[in-house]
């Protein structure tokens, strides 16, 4: 199968350029002008829209096997893909918890058959995350992109230094839920003004970057790669921004919301707002935007997270935590911070791809001859609104409801297949 992206323009490494790209079963043949077209290849005039490395997600939910109810992986990849995403890290809160070999089979299985993009699974810290007892390191290894017990936070100090030296040993991350349970105080929104004025329970920024602080330092002992799941306060930029002068080998995310909202947006006592971590005060999110820029925020993930509508129609305290990101990730972040000059589009693209290999050690990210097809081509005039019913996602619960944006992603090849096209779009 043989397919030609013509008249792109395209990001080669960090700058854009006129050419056109090649592809012969999952992997980029030739780049250039002028390029011989075999007989039988498919073409897609793209007539000047930006061709860029798919995007890589390492932080959503997918839900099967045991949460079905609330998304399946054919829907969810079809989700990431509607987005630009090519390569997804679904995290390990299911039923069964990947917890062994024979649980993780069982997600393995249905993403060989269902998935549309590339998906390498999570193995859990601990058995079922409950933070007793070791899930079985050496068996999950070779099948896993890291460890984690995303959704909870890993309790005893010396759980957490043992697994990052089975970590470590291994040369798998430990990627962090950061969270002192002692610390969550039955919140379920940012301890902050807004709670007050909402009479609601808030959760303190010190319940994320205490365990932070711990863990960074267990990194140091241990020599692990730890990665910072969903940072949300100024006190867990500093501490990273620290550990890094320090030397210690750790890496950390941002969620768009995070970036794009904080406190004051929340409305009303509305679940579909409530989310973990949640929105913070403003101060925060200004320090997640300066820790992007200045490198000491890695990466940007999405923490996709989605629920069944009577979970999320209800108050804050009652709501489950969670929104969903996949469709609307990349736009919204364009229309936000790429429009209006905050960052460079080169910026964006390479912080939801190009840097999420490197810091990871991926085999893609980048468009070269000989790697791997995984592509996202996107429309920067295209303006849409975002409509959870038009979503091919299973969940709606999305606090954006009615947000208008621009840029559309219109066509996503993974490992050489076509994962998802506009069906607006003519190309």
């Amino acid at each position: 199968m043989l397919s030609l992206l013509q008249g792109g323009k395209v990001l080669l490494g960090d700058q854009f350029a006129f050419v056109d790209i090649l592809i012969n079963q999952d992997k980029i043949e030739a780049i250039g002008n002028n390029l011989e077209v075999p007989a039988n290849t498919k073409v897609y005039q793209l007539q000047g829209k930006i061709v860029a490395p798919g995007f890589i997600d390492v932080h959503v939910h997918w839900r099967e096997p045991g949460f079905s109810y609330k998304e399946t992986i054919a829907q969810a990849s079809r989700a990431a893909a509607r987005g630009g995403f090519t390569t997804a890290m679904p995290m390990p809160n299911l039923n069964p918890v990947p917890d062994t070999l024979e649980n993780l089979q069982l997600q393995l299985d249905i993403i060989a058959q269902d998935s549309v993009i590339r998906a390498l699974p999570y193995g859990a810290i601990t058995k079922g995350e409950l933070g007793k007892d070791y899930a079985d390191f050496e068996a999950l290894a070779p099948h896993v992109f890291a460890f984690s017990d995303d959704g909870r936070g890993v309790q005893d100090a010396n759980m957490m230094y043992q697994s990052m030296k089975i970590a470590a040993q291994l040369n798998k991350p430990i990627v962090a839920h950061c969270e002192e349970n002692s610390l969550i105080l039955g919140g379920c929104m940012h301890c902050g003004q807004r709670a007050k004025e909402l009479g609601l329970p808030g959760i303190p920024s010190v319940c994320e970057s205490v365990q932070i602080a711990r863990d960074v330092l267990l990194a140091e002992a241990t020599g692990c790669h730890y990665h910072v799941c969903h940072l949300s306060t100024k006190e867990s930029v500093r501490v990273v921004r620290e550990a890094k002068k320090a030397g210690i080998k750790v890496t950390c995310e941002v969620c768009p919301h995070h970036l794009i909202s904080n406190e004051f947006d929340i409305p009303e006592d509305n679940g579909m707002w409530k989310m973990n971590p949640p929105l913070r005060a403003r101060e925060d999110q200004q320090a997640l935007i300066e820790g992007l820029l200045d490198g000491t925020i890695d990466i940007i993930a999405t923490d996709h997270a989605p629920h069944a509508q009577e979970e999320k129609d209800l108050t804050m305290t009652k709501a489950a935590f969670g929104i969903v990101g996949s469709e609307t990730a990349f736009a919204q972040l364009y229309t936000h911070f790429v429009q209006p000059g905050i960052i460079s589009l080169e910026f964006l693209l390479q912080a939801m791809s190009t840097k999420v290999a490197k810091t990871f050690n991926l085999p893609y990210g980048e468009i070269k001859v000989g790697s791997p097809a995984d592509l996202v081509v996107i429309d920067l005039e295209k303006s849409w609104e975002i409509t959870p019913e038009e979503f091919l996602s299973k969940g709606r619960n999305t606090p954006y409801r009615g947000e208008k944006i621009t840029a559309l992603p219109v066509l996503t090849i993974a490992n050489g297949k076509v994962a998802y096209q506009d069906p607006t779009t003519v190309l």
